[in-house]
């Protein structure tokens, strides 16, 4: 799940940077690829892979 997520937040980022978008400096390619990426360490590290409840 945390990789689609990842995965999205990348291509925003692209499309962002690609096209030339004015943002805040809150919403900036750069920090939504680091976003993504803090993202993609926790799909890797297993967390968020099993979401389901354990009893």
């Amino acid at each position: 799940m945390l990789g689609m997520v990842a995965a999205v937040l990348f291509f925003i980022a692209f499309l962002i940077n690609a096209a030339e978008i004015s943002t805040n400096d809150v919403f900036s390619s750069v920090n939504v690829m680091l976003l993504g990426l803090t993202a993609l360490a926790l799909h890797v590290a297993g967390i968020g892979a099993g979401w389901s409840r354990r009893r």
